[in-house]
């Protein structure tokens, strides 16, 4: 570098020609030349390229075509690799060239099919993603899966996080009315992708809502955007949110005993994350986000949407009605009669006449029978000799009180009285008044307005006998 600085100095300075520098400097003239000009400088190396005579335009079309194929196939597994795309070209091209040779220009081409992100950015109150994810938690004990719908405001990041036992239509209704009731309005388009839930056909641009998912969005008045097949980066927001939920909420495994219990700790984790979250890259804190995002939400409606699966059924003879392939009690009076069983993401609603007759939580098992006590115990009262093996009492009642109505002396009486109480306060109630169903075993059935005999004066027989006198005949 110092020559370097020498030869331009005097070139340049002290106006000498090249032939004097060269003879000076004891450097070639070519060099010298080189170096006057400016073209270049010391430690300067021009990168050396050359196509491979081999690499036809035929040749690469093969390998372009190979990987358009790739992109097609959603099984990674099955994709071209580099030599086999070079043992198809030798068998199907009858190529003479190296194998080194296809893999850098397979290197190449892929580098350029590398997927490119558009930076998006969104106005408040402007659109909502929406996604599931499963998570684990310990629900009465037992270690369950439960679906985890998501939803995340794009503009201030807000999320929203609620749990289901089931990934179906009803919750995914559900989960939407509680996202909006829990950011307090309705964006003006809500992102998901293509699952059954919400698409009845097709994908992307081309997907056919469900009817329910068309009739709610018309409803609350926002526009549903399906994303393309395997397209998740277009709801990223969400997805990491899924990602963020799992790790920060259900890390370590949380115990509750009802799944109301789990959706309020989700809920809580939420608030929280609003109130003292900011993202990064963002231009504010997400709470004071969130507070532009609900000054531009539409309103809620007036009514909120029914999200229930609807179908009407007839009343068995054992009181019940099925639904999705299980039964449900309902009240005895109205065996026979026709009934609406609308059922909701956790709960099981019977109605008569437009009133509510029976409520049960939602069975996802299949052949189960599920009974509510109370519905039962007017036939119980007419039939007390059926209740030590009623299935609508072994179902309600714990093994400790069952072993005690078989093996105690009630009456039938007293049986459908224990049972009331059970029904109407719970079992806790009755074991609180145990000891007097017990001490009215002891002591006996207490007899109360006894029959009074009177005395009957028989001596108008006597004389009737004395007289020698047949009662039937005087009597005649």
């Amino acid at each position: 570098m110092t020559d370097y600085k020498k030869i331009r100095h005097m070139f340049l300075i002290e106006h000498k020609s090249q032939r004097q520098i060269s003879k000076e400097l004891g450097f070639s003239r070519n060099t010298i030349a080189k170096y006057c000009k400016g073209d270049t400088y010391p430690g300067k190396r021009t990168p050396y390229h050359r196509d491979a005579g081999v690499m036809t335009p035929e040749i690469i079309a093969f390998i372009q075509k190979c990987l358009q194929e790739d992109a097609q196939e959603p099984n990674r597994k099955q994709h071209h690799t580099a030599r086999r795309i070079f043992e198809r070209l030798v068998d199907e091209m009858d190529f003479m060239g190296a194998e080194s040779t296809v893999r850098a220009v397979v290197r190449k081409m892929r580098g350029t099919l590398q997927e490119v992100f558009v930076p998006l950015s969104f106005e408040p109150g402007e659109a909502m993603q929406i996604d599931w994810g499963e998570v684990f938690v310990y629900l009465d004990g037992q270690r369950t899966k439960l679906n985890c719908f998501c939803a995340r405001l794009c503009y201030s990041c807000a999320p929203f996080a609620m749990c289901f036992r089931k990934q179906n239509t009803e919750s995914f209704l559900e989960g939407l009315m509680q996202a909006f009731d829990f950011f307090g309005g309705v964006p003006r388009h809500v992102v998901f992708d293509n699952a059954r839930v919400a698409v009845k056909s097709g994908s992307g641009k081309r997907a056919v809502a469900q009817e329910s998912y068309a009739a709610m969005a018309a409803h609350y008045c926002f526009e549903m955007v399906f994303c393309n097949v395997r397209k998740g980066h277009e709801k990223g927001l969400v997805e990491n949110l899924v990602g963020l939920t799992r790790r920060n909420v259900f890390v370590p495994l949380p115990h509750a005993q009802s799944l109301a219990e789990v959706n309020r700790l989700v809920q809580e984790r939420c608030q929280h994350y609003i109130d003292s979250h900011q993202v990064a890259g963002r231009p504010g804190p997400v709470c004071e986000m969130f507070a532009g995002d609900r000054q531009k939400l539409l309103p809620l409606p007036g009514c909120p949407y029914d999200p229930s699966q609807t179908a009407v059924c007839r009343v068995s003879a054992y009181a019940t009605v099925r639904f999705d392939a299980n039964a449900y009690s309902v009240p005895v009076q109205y065996v026979g009669q026709e009934v609406a069983v609308k059922a909701y993401a956790e709960r099981v609603r019977i109605l008569a006449d437009g009133r509510e007759i029976a409520a049960h939580p939602r069975c996802y098992q299949r052949g189960q029978r599920i009974f509510d006590l109370s519905h039962y115990l007017p036939i119980l009262e007419r039939k007390p000799r059926s209740i030590r093996f009623a299935q609508p009492v072994k179902q309600n009642v714990s093994p400790t009180l069952l072993h005690l109505l078989r093996t105690t002396d009630f009456s039938g009486k007293e049986l459908v009285e224990i049972l009331t109480i059970v029904a109407e306060q719970g079992e806790d109630a009755f074991w609180k008044c145990m000891p007097e169903f017990l001490m009215k075993q002891a002591k006996g059935p207490d007899i109360h307005n006894t029959v009074k005999v009177q005395a009957v004066d028989l001596s108008v027989y006597d004389k009737i006998l004395q007289e020698g006198e047949s009662p039937c005949r005087t009597q005649a």
